[in-house]
């Protein structure tokens, strides 16, 4: 791997990270608009702004790119919405420091679920942060709890969850394009808040937040995540998106002053600290790996 893709991949997940921690400080914007209507148009357009992409990417063969993802394609989609929802009610009804550092657990829910389902290795180090990890967790619904925000706690385990069964399925579809899968996510997103919006009557203020959710900061994060995978670890990226859980705390008390508790804080640096832990070992792991495999191939 080259220093100067090595250097990109890092800058790519660093700008997507930051394009996705401002979810919360203008989810804090909305005057008026309820969660329905704001997934509806987000999820509007997201999957608008991801067809216009995979069009350009594929001109007469369009069709055959969704076709291609099949069934598994399908269920992703269908996760990814699911998944995204939660995380607007996720946001909406607890503090952006709770929900956000209950979502970044997800690298590790991964591999506990990857080593359950699929039987993928998982160290001790791995066990030992995932616990902990779980009891910072743990701390942050007890204070979501303690406070009457026990739905939007709910609702990023919801992400998780999501999260988790996403990855899953793309790893067992790695010899596919599923960039359509992410376009039907949004579609998914759309028909959600369409169900449950009644109205979709919005002030220009909300109408353009909730568009620049789904066209630039949602389409721009994921965007970035999926190219960066081509330049570096998986594990690096699960590490360098934790630019994403840092900076949206610090948006929303800039701008609306909105301050986690300090059971809150608490929780969410183990939660930080676990994740950062397994990510540098799975980093190192992977490294190693490569090397013996590298050595191996030249031996014969």
């Amino acid at each position: 791997m080259q220093q100067r893709n090595y250097g990109l991949g890092v800058l790519l997940v660093v700008i997507g990270g930051v394009f996705l921690s401002t979810n919360g400080i203008m989810l804090r914007n909305i005057e008026q608009a309820s969660g329905w209507q704001i997934l509806f148009y987000r999820g509007l357009g997201f999957s608008v702004t991801m067809f216009l992409i995979i069009l350009f990417q594929n001109r007469s063969n369009t069709a055959s790119a969704f076709r291609a993802i099949g069934r598994r394609g399908l269920w992703a989609g269908l996760v990814l919405g699911l998944g995204s929802s939660c995380y607007i009610f996720a946001l909406m009804y607890t503090t952006i420091a709770n929900a956000i550092f209950i979502i970044g657990a997800a690298p590790l829910a991964t591999a506990f679920v990857a080593w359950l389902v699929l039987g993928e290795r998982m160290s001790l180090t791995g066990v030992i942060t995932m616990l902990v990890a779980l009891g910072g967790v743990g701390l942050m619904f007890a204070d979501g709890l303690i406070a009457g925000r026990w739905f939007g706690n709910v609702m990023a385990l919801g992400v998780v969850a999501s999260f988790v069964t996403y990855l899953l399925i793309l790893r067992g579809s790695r010899d596919r394009d599923m960039l359509p899968a992410l376009c039907l996510g949004g579609v998914v997103m759309t028909l959600t808040g369409f169900l449950g919006a009644g109205s979709y009557s919005l002030s220009t203020n909300d109408l353009l937040i909730s568009l620049v959710m789904g066209c630039v900061q949602f389409c721009v994060g994921f965007m970035c995540f999926t190219i960066a995978t081509r330049y570096i670890l998986a594990a690096e990226v699960a590490l360098f998106a934790l630019t994403e859980s840092i900076l949206a705390p610090i948006w929303v008390w800039i701008g609306v002053g909105e301050t986690p508790s300090d059971l809150t804080l608490f929780g969410s640096a183990i939660v930080l600290i676990s994740v950062a832990v397994y990510c540098v070992v799975g980093i190192r792991q992977e490294r190693q790996d490569a090397r013996q495999a590298a050595t191996a191939k030249s031996g014969e």
